[in-house]
């Protein structure tokens, strides 16, 4: 296969035979070792690069990243975010002015990120750099650095990165070990997938990089769905919205910031901002994880998937679509195309559950949506992941609220019934008996959040 793409501001082919190539390994082969190995795994940061295209600038893992994802895009790498003639970028020089390196492994990457953030004028620090991990300056001198460099001005030669393009470089497979699809939209994906049904699609690769990276496994077909640019709308209709499987997460959250806030919290705490700019919400849900963040505030919000197989299309309720743990009604051939949302869901609040606050898997994740009219409760969606092998919703407990009043008292009463909808299991992240009681807690959480107590970890004071 050969790629062409734009590498440090200079124009690079490369040629591979495996498409599952990580974009880490190739540069490191290539001598650009300021990216650095650390997890291989998408949770360190260490090997941090920006990739930039007609969207925009975005820091994401190189590890996860696979070799045709770059095809036709800007490329930036530590040694590359300097100017031509050497000078220092802004965060760069913070960096050395605020003492903000020490053993010097991680800097690289969070150089990358910090450059990104200023060049997308986003002061989000803590955010920004919650996916790049650092054991020895105790981060405090690395946000002091970014909090000094923030009114600098953007830096020029990163910017013109924007607007690099290449005639599309043809995908043909020759020699591979692992033959590739480049679809450039979702009719050339539902026309190709039936007759490769064992093929593996790939969108942001931020799972199934872990597949080669962590179990070595050889995939013997690959779909790489990054050209689907259809794919990665979203759309108003007359009822709601149809979310397309490519969105990023990241694109998500910013959308959902506007008519589905609580859907946009949640997603802040979707691992981290490399992660988010690269995982899809059709990866998200078409991977079945029982402890995917994203399809239990879906399930409450009473979200519908669309799965398209050829130029036939077929919708189900969400939680329909998980059958038992990584089990879905997928047919062969068949892939998830959109998923649809209400226009509003007022009474939505998602509550995670784990040991960090910041990029870290739930132990529970629990979502309310309820329709409380006067004081009592008209209706009920409430789902949960972290508690059985999908993420699935709660009906006894749905059935034992609607119509009780929206009082601690009621909503006490009813918490037995959980333990008629899940039986949940005990592993490292948390006990069976553990996950029951947070469950529980969570909608006394709910309930004292809907009557103006503040709950949250990040509010309340002692």
């Amino acid at each position: 296969m050969e790629i062409s793409f734009l590498l440090n501001g200079e124009t690079r082919v490369a040629r591979f035979d495996d498409p599952t190539l990580s974009v880490l390994d190739w540069l490191r082969a290539e001598g650009l070792t300021g990216t650095k190995e650390g997890c291989n795994e998408g949770d360190c940061g260490a090997c941090t690069v920006m990739v930039s295209d007609a969207a925009g600038a975005r820091a994401v893992n190189a590890c996860l990243m696979m070799m045709p994802q770059i095809a036709g895009k800007a490329l930036r790498t530590v040694e590359g975010i300097a100017a031509p003639d050497g000078t220092l970028h802004p965060v760069q020089k913070a960096m050395v002015e605020c003492h903000g390196s020490q053993c010097g492994f991680c800097t690289p990457g969070f150089v990358v990120s910090m450059a990104t953030a200023h060049l997308n004028h986003r002061t989000d620090h803590d955010d920004i750099l919650a996916g790049n991990l650092c054991r020895c300056t105790g981060y405090a001198p690395i946000i002091r650095a970014a909090e000094a460099a923030k009114d600098a001005p953007a830096a020029d030669w990163l910017a013109a990165d924007r607007s690099f393009t290449l005639p599309e470089v043809p995908s043909g497979v020759r020699g591979q070990t692992a033959p590739a699809f480049l679809p450039r939209s979702a009719d050339e994906l539902a026309a190709w997938y039936p007759a490769h049904p064992e093929a593996v699609l790939i969108a942001g690769a931020t799972d199934v990089g872990l597949w080669v990276t962590k179990q070595l496994r050889t995939l013997p077909e690959v779909a790489l769905l990054g050209g689907c640019t259809d794919l990665a709308e979203i759309t108003e209709t007359e009822t709601g919205f149809i979310i397309g499987a490519g969105v990023t997460i990241a694109a998500l959250r910013a959308w959902a910031a506007g008519p589905h806030p609580a859907l946009a919290g949640l997603l802040r705490r979707f691992a981290s901002e490399q992660v988010r700019q690269a995982a899809t919400i059709g990866g998200n849900i078409a991977n079945g994880s029982p402890i995917g963040d994203g399809p239990p505030a879906l399930i409450a919000m009473g979200a519908t998937l669309t799965l398209r197989l050829g130029d036939t299309r077929r919708s189900l309720p969400l939680e329909e679509f998980f059958l038992d743990y990584r089990k879905q009604d997928r047919r062969p051939g068949e892939f998830v195309e959109s998923v649809s949302l209400p226009k509003s869901a007022p009474g939505l609040v998602c509550y995670k559950l784990s040991k960090r606050f910041d990029q870290d898997i739930s132990a529970v994740c629990g979502c309310f949506n309820l329709t409380v009219e006067g004081s009592k409760i008209a209706s009920a969606r409430i789902a949960f992941g972290g508690m059985a092998g999908v993420p699935k919703r709660a009906l006894a407990l749905e059935a034992a609220l609607t119509g009780a009043p929206f009082t601690e008292e009621a909503v006490t009463a009813a918490l037995p019934s959980l333990a008629e909808d899940f039986a949940p299991m005990s592993d490292m992240r948390a006990s069976a008996a553990y996950r029951m009681q947070a469950a529980q807690a969570m909608a006394l959480r709910y309930l004292r959040e809907r009557s103006g107590e503040p709950v949250s970890v990040l509010e309340v004071q002692a």
